[in-house]
Formats: structure tokens, C-alpha cells, sequence
């Protein structure tokens, strides 16, 4: 029994390996509706292309016809014209749905249906038109379009349209060999000799069951290539999808890092970088959240992080932690950026006259204190394998939040180093105002107030 019971599961297996080998890594049972809805519009889009084509496909077809000598023996009999102009009204209809996102399933089917159907017609009327045997029409060249129209359906991708357009164009060249078999009572008009069926109006039945062997392997070839490209566009949705939505937890910056590594990315990556970082946070905000409802401190905060995430990103600054009312804040550490001193004291400065020119949430004035150092940085991931966190750290981001805190020791709102002043470009007014020890250094560091020059 038990013996059984794992022959089964080894088979299983087995199996599961196989069909991924074939058609691709499966994708999940259940995929978020929001993937759902980019797949859905991706196959809208692949549908109005669907359409122009076929809409190009009945102009070149009309064009060769109307170009091509009239060798047909039968002046009253002539299906092309009517069949041309029936597929262009079908296809305008099928536009013009289209581009008003109504194309539903059973017309998608039908539509497939009706693109095989009507070739094989047009095939069918040939020895009418030209007034020969039946079995004249199995050697009309325009089976070849066929493969045309089996081809278009891999533009959308899902194997199962491609499938019933092969099935259907097998079916009906089935039928129309068949008719040909029981045009004539007692002259089916078979032979094996593969010189007279070339040579006259003989069938070789082995030749037309060729044709249909290869309508249908074409069929499963595209299927299959189509089922593993579906697969992977349903994975990319998805990855990018969980990128985009991993953009609102970390910076843009960021999550473009880690998802564009050549690897993954592993505990202790890093690299060190001279750059300027900051630390902010908001003067007073514990007492003031106490005044305030869940959600008003709620609203409160959000706003203010509104309105200084866009002065930081102005300035080219990335946002790597938000920690309470605190941000840890980098300038040339995850994207590059000229002159990063200068810029993270514009931007400090810039936070100072946001803050004092308006208010937050019902009305909350909020003044933020900021701390801004420059020089040698490590940047990376830190943590353990199956969760980390990306982010600087060495002695200089430590000094930045040292300055952010000491704000509220002199009563100033942006301080600075001098390896920051050494640094920076721009104009403004320095008040020293000490020298502060910094565990770790034999020396001490030199701090300085900011404001921007008169």
C-alpha cells in the first residue's frame, strides 16, 4: 500500500516536471484583482491590434484581387467581392467594438470562427468560379492564408483562441476533402500515384492529410509557445505590479536598486560612498499628537510628509527611513547627485520656510529640526537572509542625527559640520557653535547653525 502510495507521488511528479518543461512555470490559482486588471487591459490593447491587422489583411487581399488578371470561366459566379466586402464590414464591427472594450468571449470565439469559415467558403467556391471538378480547390495556394489567421490569434495572449482556430481549419478542410470524395457518385476521383495527382485533378489523400497534420502541429506549436509567453507576462505583471507597489514603502530610488540588481541582493552588500546625509524631525510633536484624535494625528502627519517628500524630492534627496515623525534622508548615497552638500542644505532650508508659511491637517503648524552631515558612508543591505532592510550607516549618519537632536539644545533648526560646510557651494550664513564629542573620535567635531543669506 505503501509502495503504491509513493509510485504515485514519484509519477506525479514526474508529470508536474514534464508539463513545466513544456509549457513554462505555472503562475499562481489566484492572481490580485489589480493584476487581473492590467492582464485584462494588456488583452484589450492585443484585441484593437488584432483588429487593425485583419483590417490590413481584407485592404491587401482587395488590392491583389483588384490587380490581378480575371481568369475565371464563370462570368456569373464570383464569391470574392462578397466575401471580401462581408470580412470588411465584420471587421470594421469588430473595431469599433474593440475600441469600446465590449468584446466579449463567445464573439472572440465567433470571430475566429467566422475568419476560418469564410476562407474555406471562398476555397469551396473555386471550382465553381472556374468551372473544374471538385477536387480543383484542394490545390488553391490560398489554404496558405490559414496559417495567417491561425498566427494572429497569438497576438492576444491565450492559447485557447489559437487552438480553435487551428481545430476549426482542420475541421473544415475535413469537410471540404470530404465533399470532394462524394461530389461525383461512383467517381471519387482518388488515386495514389503522386504524378497524377500533381498533374491532374486527382486527390492523394495522403497529401491532404499532410495538410492537416500541419495545420494542426503549427496549432500546437504556436499554442504552446503562446501558453509559456502568457505565462511569463502574467509573472512579469506580477513582479512589476509588487514593484510598483513596493515604491510606496521605499523610495523610488530604492526599489529600482533592488530590482534591477544582476543579483539578489544579500546581507552585507554594500559600498561605501561620500555623501551627505540628514535626519528630521518634527519640533514638539508628542505633546501636540496628544491634542489630537487617531485620526487626526493621522491626517496631520500624512500632510506634513506630503509636503516635505516633495521638497526632498526637488532637491534630489531620497527618503530611506521614516521612523514616527522622523526621516532619514540621502543625498548621492542611492542615486548620484552634483554638488549633494549644497542640495541637502537647500533642502533643510526649504523645509524651514514650508513649515513656517503653512499649516498641516486642521490647521497644525509644525516646525522641523534638521541635522545634516557629509563624508564617508556605507550604503547596503542589512539584516538576515530572509528579511533586510536597505540603508547607510557608518560614524557620519550617526553625527547627522547627533546635530538633528542638538537643534533642540541651542534652539536652532538646521545644523551642520564643517565637512559639510567644506563641502557645500551654495550662500549662507554659518554661526559656530562648538565643538561637540562624538563616541568613537579622537576629536572632537566642529557644529554650525544654518541660515539661508540675506
Amino acid at each position: 500500500m505503501i509502495e503504491h502510495f509513493a509510485a504515485t507521488v514519484h509519477r506525479s511528479g514526474m508529470w508536474k516536471s514534464c508539463m513545466t518543461f513544456i509549457f513554462g512555470e505555472p503562475v499562481g490559482d489566484r492572481l490580485p484583482a489589480r493584476v487581473r486588471a492590467r492582464i485584462a487591459l494588456q488583452q484589450e490593447q492585443s484585441e484593437k491590434l488584432i483588429s487593425w491587422v485583419q483590417m490590413l489583411l481584407v485592404v491587401l487581399f482587395a488590392s491583389l484581387w483588384a490587380v490581378a488578371p480575371k481568369t475565371a470561366m464563370n462570368p456569373d459566379f464570383n464569391l470574392v467581392p462578397a466575401a471580401l466586402g462581408f470580412y470588411f464590414l465584420f471587421t470594421l464591427a469588430r473595431l469599433i467594438v474593440a475600441y469600446r472594450g465590449a468584446l466579449s468571449r463567445p464573439f472572440l470565439m465567433a470571430s475566429v470562427v467566422i475568419d476560418i469559415g469564410l476562407l474555406m467558403l471562398l476555397i469551396w467556391s473555386f471550382h465553381i468560379q472556374y468551372m473544374q471538378p471538385a477536387s480543383f480547390y484542394l490545390k488553391a495556394p490560398t489554404l496558405m492564408y490559414v496559417f495567417i489567421f491561425i498566427a494572429l490569434r497569438a497576438l492576444r495572449f491565450e492559447p485557447g483562441y489559437i487552438v480553435l482556430a487551428g481545430v476549426s481549419a482542420a475541421v473544415g478542410w475535413i469537410a471540404l476533402m470530404l465533399y470532394v470524395v462524394h461530389a461525383e457518385a461512383g467517381n471519387p476521383m482518388i488515386t495514389r500515384n503522386y504524378v497524377e495527382y500533381m498533374t491532374s485533378n486527382a486527390i492523394l489523400i495522403g497529401a491532404e492529410v499532410d495538410k492537416i497534420v500541419s495545420i494542426l502541429l503549427v496549432t500546437a506549436v504556436m499554442a504552446v509557445a503562446v501558453l509559456r509567453a502568457q505565462r511569463s507576462l502574467y509573472r512579469a505583471i506580477t513582479e512589476s505590479t509588487a514593484a510598483q507597489d513596493l515604491t510606496r514603502f521605499v523610495s523610488k530610488e530604492v526599489a529600482e536598486r533592488i530590482t534591477q540588481a544582476d543579483h539578489a541582493i544579500q546581507p552585507g552588500d554594500g559600498e561605501s560612498k561620500v555623501a551627505t546625509v540628514m535626519f528630521t524631525d518634527i519640533e514638539g510633536f508628542s505633546t501636540a499628537s496628544e491634542k489630537m484624535s487617531p485620526k487626526e494625528l493621522a491626517r496631520t502627519i500624512n500632510d506634513y510628509f506630503q509636503a516635505v517628500g516633495e521638497v526632498i524630492t526637488r532637491h534630489g534627496g531620497v527618503v530611506l527611513l521614516f521612523e514616527g515623525d522622523a526621516m532619514l534622508i540621502t543625498f548621492n548615497a542611492v542615486t548620484p547627485s552634483e554638488n549633494h552638500a549644497t542640495r541637502a542644505l537647500d533642502c533643510a532650508l526649504d523645509l524651514q520656510r514650508v513649515c513656517t508659511e503653512r499649516t498641516f491637517g486642521d490647521g497644525v503648524a509644525l516646525l522641523t529640526r534638521c541635522g545634516v552631515n557629509t563624508g564617508p558612508i556605507v550604503v547596503g543591505a542589512v539584516g538576515t537572509a530572509d528579511r533586510l532592510t536597505f540603508t547607510v550607516h557608518g560614524d557620519n549618519v550617526n553625527i547627522a542625527a547627533r546635530l538633528e537632536q542638538l537643534n533642540k539644545q541651542y534652539g536652532t533648526y538646521v545644523m551642520c559640520t564643517q565637512e559639510c560646510i567644506d563641502a557645500c557651494r551654495g550662500a549662507y550664513q554659518f554661526d559656530f557653535k562648538g565643538e561637540i564629542p562624538v563616541k568613537g573620535r579622537a576629536a572632537p567635531v566642529k557644529v554650525y547653525s544654518v541660515a539661508a543669506e540675506d
